[in-house]
């Protein structure tokens, strides 16, 4: 198969629109010649994520978690304290982690997205 890259604006578009389009181009369901368990080998480039569209709503309210596994060991942070210590990319990138299938491909899929701000 042959490399094609795919280029998503940012700039106005929610999160989520973003997220997905990013996803689906990911897995290869933009290509006529799409195999479920193949590798598509598909390039993403999100550009302009620092002007990306979030309500103030969002950002007070959207929360990700972790858990570590031991007793306190569990982390909660917001959208706005996130996008504050790491940009607007990274709110990106857990987007298109959490849309893509937990199988072994995730990990390749994922090194095919870059993301500017």
């Amino acid at each position: 198969m042959t490399d094609k890259t795919y280029t998503i604006d940012a700039a106005g578009k929610t999160l989520g629109r973003v997220a997905s389009e990013a996803a689906k181009a990911l897995m290869g369901k933009m290509r006529a010649d799409y195999t479920p368990h193949k590798d598509s080998a598909v390039k993403v480039t999100v550009t302009n994520a620092g002007k990306l569209y979030l309500r103030e709503k969002k950002r007070a309210q959207k929360t990700y978690q972790t858990y570590s596994g031991y007793p306190g060991g569990q982390k909660v942070e917001t959208l706005a304290s996130l996008s504050a210590r790491k940009g607007k990319g990274a709110a990106i990138r857990l987007a298109v982690t959490r849309m893509l299938p937990r199988n072994t491909m995730r990990v390749a899929r994922l090194k095919n997205l870059s993301i500017t701000e």
